[in-house]
């Protein structure tokens, strides 16, 4: 993955920025390092590698401060340190960071979420049946996994490094796609464990299997991507993600080998500011549902006027006249 190198990068300026709010929690996280790899290493060397790994942490965040850590950002940061050193690897984590896991980053959680949402898409195009055995069961199982494109899971440094460079070859959506190979991999023993005990399938499926065939477990990726593009997924899936998304933003290698910091961090605040829009709205219906018995049709009317200006956005008032008509087919029953 090409990435830009800038005088900040160039330099120790970066120790001089204003603290992120998060440097506490890389601290705490940055403890918990290098538990797989390298191996053979003594305290020194370990010592050593945590300082790196908390400078290479620390400068992205200091010179991105937009961005939110996450636990298990160390996860990731830690592999592009053992390949690139620590000269190299804060540029590229910083392209990272804003070009291909930017939802992670966001101030929500709920931009992550929507890339699980797109597993049992997967599923039910390629298994239905599978897919029906675990619709009970919510796929956050493959957070953990998926946030920290399994750095967290992958205990064998070279298998890691594989899987890497496999992504960072391919669109971000195609994480999700390794996930759904994991799980239809196991179809047989997840078969075996009844629909109705969703807290054990959830078990299960949040660990990942060992070993792993990851050359095979690449190549069924690669064919099902190809077979099941996400533009084709069933329950219109990928028209739920967002176009500022990294699984639209990256959807063609063209796209993100053109992409910049400064493209990162428009797509980042068009995201932000999308979430708080789609918050708003959720605090507006709730507010609604709220009065839709005492709200008589003038002041219901107000209200939703009132809302629609104070959300000021386009496609708004159609948004407040849906509301409103639904209140007053309720209203109607009372």
């Amino acid at each position: 993955m090409p990435y830009e190198k800038t005088e900040s990068t160039k330099s120790a300026t970066w120790h001089g920025l204003p603290r992120h709010k998060d440097e506490d929690q890389v601290r705490l996280d940055v403890d918990r390092s290098f538990i797989y790899y390298p191996k053979n290493q003594s305290e020194p060397q370990l010592d050593r590698r945590k300082k790196e790994l908390s400078a290479v942490i620390t400068q992205v965040l200091r010179e991105q401060p937009i961005l939110s850590y996450f636990q298990g950002f160390h996860d990731i940061a830690q592999v592009f340190l053992l390949v690139l050193g620590v000269d190299d690897a804060p540029a590229a984590v910083s392209q990272l960071s804003l070009l291909r896991i930017r939802d992670f980053m966001l101030p929500s959680l709920e931009p992550s979420i929507a890339h699980l949402h797109l597993l049992p898409s997967i599923l039910e195009a390629e298994c239905p049946k599978l897919r029906l055995h675990l619709s009970q069961t919510q796929p956050f199982f493959a957070l953990a996994a998926t946030l920290t494109l399994y750095a967290h899971d992958i205990q064998e440094y070279s298998d890691i490094a594989r899987l890497f460079d496999f992504f960072l070859a391919h669109g971000a959506v195609v994480s999700v796609y390794f996930f759904a190979i994991i799980i239809l991999s196991r179809r047989q023993e997840l078969f075996e464990i009844p629909a109705d005990e969703p807290e054990m399938l959830h078990s299960v499926l949040s660990k990942l299997p060992k070993p792993l065939d990851l050359e095979a477990l690449i190549a069924h990726t690669v064919s099902l991507y190809q077979k099941f593009p996400p533009e084709q997924l069933p329950f219109r899936a990928w028209a739920m993600i967002s176009q500022y998304s990294v699984l639209k933003t990256t959807r063609t290698t063209g796209d993100f080998r053109q992409q910049t910091l400064i493209d990162g961090a428009a797509y980042f605040d068009l995201q932000v500011a999308q979430l708080r829009r789609q918050e708003m709205r959720r605090k507006a219906m709730a507010t609604l549902w709220k009065h839709r018995r005492s709200a008589g049709r003038v002041g219901l009317a107000v209200l939703v006027g009132a809302v629609a200006i104070w959300l000021g956005k386009g496609g708004v008032e159609s948004y407040a006249a849906m509301v409103l008509r639904r209140l007053w087919e309720k209203s109607r029953v009372y």
